[in-house]
């Protein structure tokens, strides 16, 4: 498949890994982009920039495909060392980077100073037409199904794909709610150029999630995801669990982030990912999960994906010539 995204990111098919956190490491960055895919380590996942840049060479013995990283820049009270990040993977050779949150427009001149390739992952077209003035490449754009934060304005793919598609120059990749090659032709019918994944490729053999969270997610329906910290401006979909719908229940008779800080922090969600205990902390799901029903390899998933789009898009096309 041949598309601007897989023109400007080298790669074979115009599939991306989302940039999770505690998931983007070498184990499924390599998987996905060895299979044609590009393939996101997620920088912020190792505990510092030195670590990052262990885990940037461990992914290239991995693989001698084209991947990048994510850098996710957040308000914080004591934020970490982002731009001793960012400079971590441009001083180990990384060109391909994924941004989202705030994106400073000295971040982006360092990067692209470097010869880097930008993907800016918005939720808004607001925020894309942004983004595309301040030079990044690529945008990335979410729709209310997707998993983690999906932003206040409850815009779903269906609608705000195109409106970006038609509203930007640069190329769009279509995400939240694709995992499966139907998904993908319909992303590449609504003008994106390519589409990212996180839960699907959350669901794979390579994802180093334990196997009973893979399972839960394989039997859960589209209906087993909540939308958390609503009340506080920072919404997040998630996977329904005792700790999610804790969160919500606290919400429901007003609270202060305080009082559901134990509920929802990093450390907690990512023991739930390593241990399996899907009721252990929050994990990260999109409406998507009601179309999983395997735990298929990188590249029998990507294999897959290409092929069913294809078949998707010729049966479409067949339909609309009345044949």
């Amino acid at each position: 498949m041949k598309t601007r995204i897989t023109e400007l990111l080298g790669i074979r098919y115009p599939i991306v890994q989302g940039g999770m956190m505690w998931v983007g490491r070498a184990e499924l960055a390599s998987a996905v982009s060895n299979a044609g895919g590009l393939g996101i380590l997620t920088a912020l996942t190792q505990p510092t920039p030195e670590a990052l840049t262990a885990e940037i060479a461990r992914c290239r013995d991995m693989t001698d495909q084209p991947f990048g990283v994510n850098l996710t820049i957040l308000p914080a009270i004591k934020p970490p060392p982002y731009e001793a990040y960012l400079d971590a993977m441009l001083d180990a050779g990384i060109r391909i980077i994924e941004t989202a949150g705030n994106n400073p427009e000295a971040f982006i001149a360092k990067a692209k100073v470097r010869g880097a390739t930008i993907i800016h992952k918005c939720v808004a077209v607001r925020h894309a037409l942004s983004a595309q003035k301040k030079g990044v490449d690529i945008v990335s754009i979410d729709g209310f199904e997707c998993a983690g934060h999906p932003g206040e304005d409850d815009v779903p793919g269906l609608v705000l794909i195109p409106i970006a598609a038609r509203a930007l120059d640069i190329p769009v990749i279509a995400s939240g709610g694709i995992g499966d090659g139907r998904g993908m032709a319909a992303a590449l019918a609504l003008g994106a150029e390519g589409v990212n994944m996180g839960t699907r490729f959350c669901v794979t053999k390579e994802a180093p999630i334990h196997d009973s969270i893979k399972q839960a997610l394989v039997k859960a329906s589209e209906r087993d995801t909540r939308l958390i910290l609503r009340s506080l401006h920072n919404t997040a979909r998630v996977f329904r669990n005792a700790v999610s719908d804790a969160v919500v229940e606290a919400e429901s008779r007003g609270c202060t982030f305080e009082d559901i800080r134990p509920l929802v922090s990093g450390a907690r969600g990512a023991a739930a990912l390593a241990e399996g205990d899907i009721d252990g902390g929050v994990v990260t799901a999109g409406q998507v999960i009601g179309l999983i029903d395997d735990i298929p390899g990188c590249a029998e998933l990507i294999e897959r994906m290409v092929a069913d789009c294809r078949a998707a898009l010729k049966a479409a096309a067949e339909k609309a010539a009345g044949d």
